[in-house]
């Protein structure tokens, strides 16, 4: 795999795991990072799909601890995951620039 590609799967993991800290679940996650981040949701999909795999214990008790009154609403989710994406881009320009 190239650097850029796992550079990329990288990115979109972090996200995941910003996604998962707001609570959210695989279906919004994947849809909030198509809308906001272009990220193609079978890109999405796959990147968690190994992430469960990798801590199966952690995403059982996820699923069992998920409840609406805990997650953010549409608008709250929008504005978080662009201010990640700009968080973001801005360290990668800056990793960049250090290169």
């Amino acid at each position: 795999m190239g650097e850029s590609s796992a550079s990329y799967i990288h990115m979109v993991q972090h996200l995941i795991e910003k996604c998962l800290i707001f609570r959210m679940t695989k279906e919004e996650c994947m849809e909030a990072l198509s809308r906001h981040a272009n990220i193609k949701p079978v890109i999405t999909s796959t990147v968690w799909n190994e992430l469960e795999k990798e801590n199966k214990e952690f995403f059982e008790a996820y699923a069992l601890s998920q409840s609406k009154e805990d997650r953010m609403s549409e608008e709250e989710t929008s504005q978080m995951i662009q201010k990640m994406i700009s968080t973001n881009s801005s360290n990668s320009q800056n990793n960049d620039d250090q290169d």
